[in-house]
Parts: structure tokens; C-alpha cells; sequence
């Protein structure tokens, strides 16, 4: 059984101006009123704040972005493949058995190309693909609302973790500067069973 939760003097005194101001429902029926509480005395508006000075950070200080930057969020994801294999793939020393460049589609465009050749290289049984994006164009025109920097560069790996496509995938990673550094991506297949 839940003990009951006891009001702080504050809860007490703010519930108290709201039971004033209420009506009743049946004002014939006496209203059972809760044991009052001393409150405590509100603090001095004349006590001494803590000094602050602009541009000090305070203690536990966490940065705003709570999304991480897409490199980060491929670095952490957990390796899935041989880690020997992976070592080589991420330091291009495994050649793509296939390529697929998406330079200059819109996103409408892109996402079809992209599933008709990652199932296609699966159903051959290409073990590691290149995914060229390109690093995208700087469009920001200073405007209040930040232009995103790269659309296919940001949504391919999204695209890659959903189905169809996430039950083909087994890694992803960025290209080797070799391979396209930063606008292209490996990818690494799963066998067909």
C-alpha cells in the first residue's frame, strides 16, 4: 500500500488560495477542509543572489544540440561484421564490388535507385557496396532557419536502417578518402540465405 504523500508549506498555501476561490458542487454538503500548516516565511527579496558574471558557465553545463553529428553516430554504432574485415573496409583497403552514384537526384529520385541496387547487389552476393552522395552544397542563404547541408549525405543512413533495406544491411560506414571520403558511404551486406 502507497503511504501518503504529505504537502510542502509552499503546496499547502497555493492549495489554500485555490480552495478560497472555488464553488462547491452541492454547497449543502459540508466541505471537509485540510489541516492547515504554518507556512514557512517567504525568503527576503533583499537577500544577497549569488553572483553571476555573463559568459560563466554554470556546473553541470550540457551542450544544446542533443543530436549527434551523422560521423559520431556511425563511429559509435556497434560493429556487426568481422572487426578484421571492418579494420580494412574503414581504412580503404577492401575494393566495393559495386557502386552506385546519386549525384544530383532529389530525394524522390534516389530512394528507388538506392533499393533496386542494394537488394540487387544482396541477390548477387556482393558483400561490399559504395553509396556515392557527394558532400552536398553550401545553400545557406543567412536566413533565420538553418539550411540542412547535404540532404542525401544525411538521409541514405536513415534510408539504410529502415526495411526493406535494413534486412540487406549489416554495416555502414564513411568512405575511405580513396572511395569518396565524406560523401560516400560502405556498405556492407548481409549473405542471402
Amino acid at each position: 500500500m502507497r503511504r501518503p504523500r504529505h504537502l510542502s508549506a509552499e503546496e499547502r498555501a497555493l492549495w489554500d488560495r485555490i480552495a478560497e476561490r472555488a464553488t462547491p458542487l452541492d454547497p449543502k454538503k459540508p466541505r471537509h477542509a485540510p489541516p492547515l500548516v504554518k507556512p514557512k516565511k517567504p525568503a527576503d527579496p533583499r537577500a544577497p543572489v549569488p553572483d553571476f558574471r555573463v559568459g560563466q558557465t554554470t556546473s553541470g553545463h550540457r551542450p544544446h544540440d542533443l543530436l549527434l553529428s551523422l560521423g559520431e553516430r556511425l563511429s559509435r554504432a556497434p560493429v556487426q561484421m568481422d572487426h578484421k574485415s571492418f579494420g580494412k573496409m574503414k581504412r580503404g583497403k577492401l575494393v566495393p564490388e559495386g557502386r552506385i552514384d546519386l549525384h544530383g537526384m532529389t530525394m524522390s529520385e534516389a530512394h528507388p535507385e538506392l533499393v533496386g541496387f542494394i537488394l540487387g547487389s544482396q541477390s548477387m552476393g556482393r558483400r561490399l557496396v559504395l553509396v556515392i552522395t557527394g558532400k552536398g552544397k553550401d545553400r545557406d542563404d543567412g536566413g533565420p532557419i538553418p539550411m540542412l547541408h547535404g540532404v542525401l549525405r544525411h538521409q541514405v543512413p536513415q534510408w539504410l536502417g529502415l526495411p526493406p533495406l535494413s534486412q540487406a544491411v549489416l554495416q555502414i560506414t564513411p568512405a575511405h578518402l580513396k572511395h569518396g571520403g565524406h560523401g560516400a558511404y560502405y556498405v556492407y551486406l548481409r549473405r542471402r540465405r
